[in-house]
């Protein structure tokens, strides 16, 4: 009987039953979301505005306007729509049904403790967290994972697209009246005294770390949780209807990458007028942040072409990008452990304020670097990561092996 019993309880999905293209597609999100996040571990929180006038680097025709295009370009709210995507995803995979009620308990414990990881991280290392995000966005999207794919995929895209468009007018409103829409900004002495606490040590850097946190959190609270939880939606019916196992017709994928192509494009040649401008130029009108507003379209692009290229057999793709999809969690936590040292924790350089665009995408590839290497090497000898175990274990509320057996 007892052996009845735990057999019944659920568990994690075995390494060998994985959706290969879930993992190579969180495995591209968490790299990509670390080249925006770069310059919120190496600048203040008021400084990292592309043409803002008090970046220490500001935007212009040179390296540093290049490397700062290149980000908003393609990566800037890309891979975190994706990664957010996928989450909608795992609160199925992980939760099934509404009626399943162990599994629904293991989702709720899941959700909680990511909230805990969340605050813990965000609070004590780095503001820009999105774990507590998306545990507060998990408890909406765990109520609708039952519905059909057809609603999920209809509501999700309908509220981003009307989201986006609302984001879009505001930036043109803002363009074209700035004295009206604008709140002010932070100066450059501000700017010079949050490097100076960065750089103070471990409590200057705590405090004003816990103050930008403060803030973030904030405008999580009323602003990012209506945007999250759509696109959560949308993930889990685009899973639903075959997409992320590559079983929609290619004529779809292959639509998708041509809109998102197309703009990628504009959005470019915008986002390179703004540049040439310089700091606080508004060449195009408010158009760049306007069109910036609809990430989803180049997403949905990005996700096909690596879909189609996952499922019809490049197999180099899927060795490399696999393992760190598999890792995510782990990944995406020793990505701030590795940035907070090198910027601004005690035992670091404290380069907080230093290292301009350029320099900080060659840290950015580095760990990449790191991250492609080290995520095969440890799955060679564990089942899962060190942190997707800790967090699973007290979702499940039992011991589950780490390390393979022979």
């Amino acid at each position: 009987m007892r052996d009845q019993v735990e057999t019944a309880q659920p568990k994690p999905v075995a390494a060998d039953q994985r959706i290969v293209t879930l993992d190579v597609l969180r495995g591209a999100a968490v790299l990509g979301i670390l080249a925006v996040n770069a310059a919120a571990f190496a600048l203040p929180m008021m400084a990292i505005e592309m043409t803002s006038g008090q970046s220490p680097f500001p935007a212009g025709p040179n390296a540093s306007g290049v490397a700062q295009w290149v980000v908003a370009v393609f990566f800037q709210q890309k891979f975190v729509t994706l990664f957010s995507m996928l989450f909608g995803v795992s609160v199925f995979l992980v939760g099934g049904e509404r009626g399943d009620e162990a599994k629904g308990r293991v989702l709720r414990r899941r959700l909680l403790f990511l909230a805990l990881f969340g605050l813990i991280h965000g609070a004590a290392f780095w503001y820009g967290d999105i774990l507590l995000l998306y545990a507060w966005s998990g408890l909406f999207v765990m109520l609708m994972r039952s519905m059909p794919a057809r609603p999920l995929i209809w509501i999700g895209a309908g509220a981003t697209v009307l989201l986006a468009t609302l984001q879009a007018g505001l930036m043109l409103l803002t363009a074209r009246f700035p004295e009206a829409m604008s709140s002010g900004g932070a100066s450059d002495g501000a700017v010079a005294a949050s490097i100076a606490a960065y750089q103070s040590g471990w409590a200057g850097a705590a405090l004003e770390n816990l103050k930008a946190w403060a803030i973030a959190q904030g405008m999580s609270l009323l602003m990012y949780v209506f945007s999250t939880v759509p696109l959560m939606m949308l993930g889990l019916g685009l899973f639903k209807a075959g997409f992320f196992h590559g079983r929609v017709p290619t004529r779809v994928y292959g639509m998708l990458m041509v809109g998102g192509a197309a703009v990628l494009a504009l959005l470019g040649v915008l986002e390179w007028l703004e540049i040439q401008a310089g700091a606080g130029g508004e060449a195009t009108g408010g158009w760049a942040m306007a069109v910036a507003s609809y990430p989803l379209i180049i997403t949905l692009a990005y996700a096909s072409a690596l879909i189609l290229l996952t499922t019809r057999g490049v197999g180099w793709l899927r060795r490399a990008l696999a393992p760190v999809g598999r890792m995510a969690f782990t990944n995406y936590l020793t990505q701030t452990l590795i940035m907070t040292t090198i910027f601004y924790m005690p035992w670091g350089p404290r380069l907080f304020g230093q290292v301009d665009y350029p320099m900080q995408w060659a840290i950015v590839v580095g760990v990449w670097a790191l991250q492609l290497i080290w995520s095969p090497l440890w799955l060679s000898k564990f089942t899962m990561g060190p942190f997707e175990w800790l967090w699973r274990r007290l979702s499940y509320g039992r011991d589950l092996p780490l390390r393979r057996t022979a």
